[in-house]
C-alpha cells in the first residue's frame, strides 16, 4: 500500500469511526519470513543504514505450546522495511540487537513481548511502549486497533492475535496481519508523542518507560499451583495438596511435550479428581474428562499424582492461603482496622479526582497495592516525607509522587 498513514484527531463520533480505511496489504508488499543466518545478516544490516524508531511486534502461541516463546518477530524501520524473521530455526537475535541497539524501540504494550524478546537476544535500551502512552494520554480503549482506528484513521485486521504461531509453515494471511501490525506503529508513537506533548506529559511517559525497562523480566510466580481455575472449591488442606501434586505432574508432562498446559489436562479435570478423591485407576477413569482415549493412557500417572498428594505429611501440607506480606483484602478492613479503612477511602476518593482532572486511568495514576500498603501501615511520622519516602521506595516514578504525595499524607492522617 503506497498510502502513507496520517494521523488524525480522535473522535467519538460513531459516523465518523466507520470511515476507517482498511489496512489490508503492506504498503511495500509482503517481505519473505527470514529464516536463515543469511537473510538474518542482511536484514540487520539493513536496519543499521535506517533512521529513527524502530517498531518491533512479537507473537507467540499461546495457550497452544508450553510457555511464551516467540513464534515470529516483526520489525520496521525508516529506511529499512518490514521483516518478519522465525526465532525457531535462528533463536540467537543478537545481530540485530547490535543494529538497533541505541534506537527506540516502539512496542504496543510492551511488557507483553519484552520477556520473550529478551529469549533470543533483544532488549531495548530505549523505549516508546504506545499502550501505555496511551492511557496516560487518556484514551478511551488502548487496544492497537482502537487506538489506530482513533488516531490514524486506519482499520487493521484482526483474528490471528490468539492463532497457533508455532504452526509452520505459517500462513500468508497471518504473515500479512503480522506485518501490519508493526507498519503502523511509528506513525502511532509520532501521533501519541505530539499529544503527550500537548497535554505536558511528555515526561511523565519518560519516566514510566524507563521503569519499564528498569524492572527486568517478572519473579517467579510463588505457588503457582494456586491460580488453577476452580481451586477456592477445595476445602481442605489435604485436597489442596492432591491440587498441588497433580498440578506439578501436568506441568512436568506439559513442559516435556511443549504443550500448553491445560490441553494436556483442564483445570476443570483437576479439581474434579480432587473432589471426587478416587479409591483407584478405575475410579477415577469414571469422572468424565477421564474417558478419552489420551486421559485413559494416563491414568497412572494422574493417579499416581494423586496418591501422592494424599500421602504428604500433614506438616508439610499446603495452607488455605498463601502467606503474604501485603495488606488482608478490602473487604476485611472495616471488621479487622476501621482506621485504615477510613484512610482508604479518603485516599481512593483523593486519587479519583486527580485522575479525572489529568484524564489518567486511577490505576496509572498511582499503583492500587501501593496505596493499599500505605493505608494499611501507614510510615512514621505520618508526614509528607515519609509518604514520599515510602511512595519512592514502592517503585511510584516521580510524576506519581508529585500527584499524589498531598493527598495521601492527608489520608494517612484521618485516623
Amino acid at each position: 500500500m503506497s498510502t502513507e498513514p496520517t494521523p488524525r484527531p480522535a473522535t467519538d463520533d460513531a459516523a465518523e469511526e466507520s470511515t476507517a480505511v482498511p489496512l489490508l496489504a503492506p504498503r511495500d508488499g509482503l517481505p519473505p519470513t527470514i529464516e536463515n543466518s543469511t537473510q538474518l545478516v542482511e536484514y540487520a544490516q539493513a536496519l543499521r543504514e535506517g533512521s529513527g524508531p524502530v517498531a518491533v511486534d512479537a507473537e507467540r502461541a499461546s495457550g497452544y505450546r508450553y510457555g511464551q516463546r516467540a513464534y515470529l518477530v516483526q520489525l520496521r524501520r525508516n529506511g529499512s522495511g518490514t521483516g518478519l524473521v522465525d526465532p525457531v530455526p535462528l533463536p540467537d537475535l543478537s545481530v540485530l540487537q547490535e543494529a538497533i541497539a541505541d534506537a527506540e524501540w516502539v512496542l504496543h504494550a510492551a511488557n507483553q513481548d519484552l520477556p520473550c524478546l529478551a529469549e533470543i537476544g533483544l532488549v531495548p535500551a530505549k523505549l516508546f511502549d504506545t499502550e501505555l502512552a496511551a492511557r496516560l494520554a487518556g484514551l478511551p480503549r488502548v487496544g492497537l486497533g482502537a487506538v489506530v482506528e482513533s488516531l490514524l484513521g486506519f482499520s487493521l485486521q484482526k483474528g490471528h492475535s490468539a492463532a497457533d504461531w508455532s504452526t509452520r509453515p505459517l500462513p500468508e494471511e497471518w504473515l500479512v496481519y503480522a506485518a501490519l501490525d508493526v507498519e503502523v506503529l511509528v506513525d502511532l508513537r509520532d501521533a501519541l508523542a505530539a499529544i503527550l506533548a500537548e497535554q505536558g506529559k511528555t515526561e511523565w511517559a519518560r519516566q514510566e518507560f524507563e521503569a519499564i525497562l528498569a524492572a527486568g523480566p517478572p519473579a517467579p510466580r510463588v505457588d503457582p499451583w494456586r491460580r488453577t481455575s476452580g481451586v477456592h472449591g477445595l476445602r481442605s488442606r489435604r485436597q489442596l495438596g492432591m491440587l498441588r501434586a497433580l498440578w506439578e505432574a501436568r506441568d512436568e508432562l506439559a513442559r516435556r511435550r511443549d504443550v500448553a498446559p491445560g490441553r494436556v489436562l483442564p483445570d476443570s479435570a483437576m479439581v474434579s479428581a480432587v473432589q471426587a478423591d478416587p479409591r483407584n485407576e478405575g475410579a477415577l477413569l469414571e469422572l468424565p474428562v477421564f474417558r478419552g482415549r489420551a486421559n485413559r493412557r494416563l491414568v497412572a500417572h494422574w493417579f499416581q499424582a494423586l496418591v501422592r498428594g494424599k500421602e504428604v505429611p500433614e506438616d508439610e501440607l499446603p495452607p488455605h492461603s498463601r502467606t503474604g506480606d501485603g495488606p488482608p483484602p478490602v473487604n476485611r478492613w472495616a471488621d479487622r482496622d476501621p482506621a485504615a479503612a477510613t484512610r482508604l477511602q479518603a485516599a481512593r476518593a483523593g486519587l479519583a479526582e486527580v485522575a479525572e482532572k489529568h484524564a489518567v486511568p486511577v490505576e496509572n495514576v498511582v499503583s492500587p497495592d501501593l496505596v493499599r500498603r500505605l493505608m494499611w501501615h501507614p510510615p512514621e511520622p505520618r508526614d509528607r516525607d515519609a509518604v514520599v519516602a515510602a511512595l519512592r521506595a514502592g517503585g511510584a516514578r516521580e510524576w506519581q509522587v508529585d500527584l499524589t504525595a498531598d493527598l495521601l499524607t492527608d489520608a494517612a492522617t484521618r485516623a
